[in-house]
């Protein structure tokens, strides 16, 4: 189909305005400019309590915002990773998405935030992420959820992060995972699907911006084949927790990220894929302007209601 109105003239006042893509700015400029996401975001919900606090990581303290929803019935707890090609984004930036899960799915969400590069190259994002997912299953009592119904979710890098803690914890012994929420994640370094061909230009994520925020966050690393880098080159799909995975039909990721969903799906994983037609990369953050977008949420909240309600 062709591209959504709505997303059609998101993209028209982005290029009115003149801002030029991230990989034309430098890294303060990016995260600078990443505020303006906020005024494209819908209104901030009301949650029974927010309260931001600091957690031990492998690199020091690690801030998490964590969300209690004001309903009488918890179903579990939600470790959530926000986008930004592992450069940009922080706790503010996904403040009312987490907000909005939070009441939808009757969760406790736990946002996290991580380090970022280029000052801290991988694997630090994902050591951060799998150090506060063990975090939040050891202190489920502190937390008053249950440690049995504990999701991790993310959009874009957060995805990524999300499916590297999953593939980690299954082959560390834990924490246990019952469910993976991925909102078109990054799964592997390629930029030859015909999503990058078709989608690589003039869609809000470029290629070039990809290839950006790639070089921010390996620098010199090859890591080849590490799944905590990139997910899909995994040797195994096998037991890994019930995902859904969202993908956007005007974005350069759009194949990866149903690929990933595939191959959970060939390995015996309860998957949920849902390709969301006239959409752009990154229309979580925009729902404000893009509010037909509003339906993965919901499909999502579903989906992860439906995990932890087993």
């Amino acid at each position: 189909m062709p591209l959504h109105p709505e997303a059609q003239a998101l993209l028209d006042a982005l290029a009115e305005m003149g801002s030029p893509p991230f990989e034309c700015m430098t890294v303060p400029q990016a995260r600078q400019a990443t505020a303006a996401f906020l005024d494209l975001q819908p209104p901030a919900e009301e949650v029974g309590t927010v309260s931001d606090r600091a957690i031990p990581g492998p690199g020091g303290d690690i801030p998490v915002r964590i969300y209690v929803p004001s309903g009488e019935k918890v179903r579990g707890v939600l470790l959530y990773f926000h986008g930004g090609g592992w450069v940009i984004g922080d706790l503010e930036t996904v403040d009312r998405p987490c907000r909005s899960i939070a009441n939808a799915a009757d969760v406790v969400v736990v946002s996290v935030d991580y380090r970022l590069a280029p000052e801290h190259r991988q694997p630090a994002a994902f050591e951060d992420c799998y150090a506060a997912t063990t975090w939040v299953a050891e202190h489920a009592e502190e937390l008053n959820v249950d440690p049995s119904r504990l999701a991790v979710g993310g959009d874009s890098a957060g995805g990524h992060l999300a499916a590297a803690v999953s593939l980690h914890a299954r082959d560390h012994g834990g924490p246990a995972i019952a469910f993976q929420l991925l909102i078109y994640p990054v799964t592997d370094f390629a930029f030859t699907t015909p999503s990058h061909a078709e989608n690589g230009e003039g869609y809000l994520l470029q290629r070039a911006t990809m290839q950006w925020f790639w070089a921010h966050y390996l620098g010199a690393t090859d890591p080849d084949k590490d799944q905590t880098v990139f997910p899909a080159r995994a040797a195994t799909f096998a037991d890994l927790p019930p995902a859904f995975v969202a993908t956007a039909e005007f974005d350069p990721l759009r194949d990866e990220g149903e690929a990933y969903a595939e191959s959970l799906r060939a390995a015996g994983v309860e998957v949920t894929s849902t390709r969301y037609d006239g959409m752009i990369h990154g229309f979580l953050w925009t729902l404000g302007a893009t509010p037909s977008g509003a339906r993965m949420v919901d499909d999502g909240v579903a989906a992860l209601r439906s995990a932890l309600e087993r």
